[in-house]
């Protein structure tokens, strides 16, 4: 009898143990989270870390959250770090009728209101950009700063719809082999060819409706000067790390923004961030380290 109750306590010990470690384990591991835009779309995102000013990381053109992964350990050992899906992109929801740079910037203040975000700074990678210019515009308050990520290299640039149309055109008759195409003239040589094929194919595959309404709606404003507009409109501290593949006018841009800068990573290219996370990060780091 008394071997049969030792035998019980050490299998009660034995299991209180084990619901101890499941316990521990499951409160280790930082699930995604979804919350709604502004028109009910579920947004994905995800949190990681503490400290403030909170970080907001916007990925580009048909990508996603995944992007950012060469910055989320750096960065969130000091910062809470955000990084989302925007509607349509990655775990985020469809339905939207036009994919529009207003309507991302909806579902970037939809992530920082289910999160209570009261000082960030947004982070936007290509089209990230100007999705960052219009969360900014709707939390002027919350908003401490933008960093645009090969992005902004003039903003008062202006095409015609004819080019506007002209870019859309291949997109729209066979879209993956299109995109592919377009993804790969943003690459240098020297970029390591795995994270160039995986980037070329992860865009590819991004849904046509929604890659071909994005690119529709950022050029457009290009077309009525909406972008410049909105650019102006800022009264926060605008900065960007662009690659030195195409040339940043940065006095163009301070036509429109007085304190804008810009720093220009050398031999690299669209997806700097990806292809010299060192080199970014540092520079990203040394800029939110600037007092605005």
């Amino acid at each position: 009898m008394r071997r049969v109750a030792l035998h019980g306590v050490r299998y009660l010990g034995l299991a209180l143990l084990l619901v101890m470690a499941n316990q521990a384990l499951a409160a280790e591991v930082n699930w995604p989270r979804m919350t709604d835009s502004a028109d009910g779309v579920p947004i994905a995102y995800e949190v990681q870390g503490s400290g403030e000013p909170t970080l907001v990381f916007i990925h580009g053109w048909s990508g996603d959250g995944r992007h950012w992964r060469g910055q989320l350990p750096y960065f969130s050992q000091n910062h809470r770090v955000i990084t989302l899906d925007l509607a349509g992109h990655g775990h985020s929801g469809l339905g939207r009728d036009a994919y529009t740079m207003p309507a991302f910037g909806e579902d970037v203040k939809a992530v920082m209101d289910d999160l209570e975000v009261e000082r960030a700074i947004l982070i936007g990678h290509s089209m990230g950009g100007p999705v960052s210019v219009e969360a900014a515009r709707l939390m002027p308050e919350r908003v401490i700063g933008i960093v645009g990520v090969d992005t902004f290299h003039h903003l008062a640039s202006e095409i015609s719809q004819e080019q506007r149309d002209q870019m859309l055109e291949p997109l729209q008759e066979d879209f993956a082999p299109a995109a592919s195409q377009f993804v790969a003239s943003m690459f240098i040589d020297s970029t390591d060819s795995e994270l160039r094929d995986w980037v070329m194919h992860d865009i590819a595959a991004a849904p046509p409706e929604v890659a071909i309404s994005a690119m529709d709606d950022l050029l457009s404003r290009h077309t009525d000067g909406e972008a410049a507009r909105h650019f102006e409109e800022l009264t926060i501290q605008v900065v960007a790390i662009n690659a030195d593949l195409w040339p940043t006018d940065i006095e163009a841009n301070r036509q429109l923004q007085p304190e804008f800068r810009a720093v220009i990573i050398e031999e690299s290219d669209h997806f700097l961030h990806m292809a010299k996370p060192e080199a970014f990060n540092h520079e990203l780091e040394r800029i939110i380290g600037t007092p605005p």
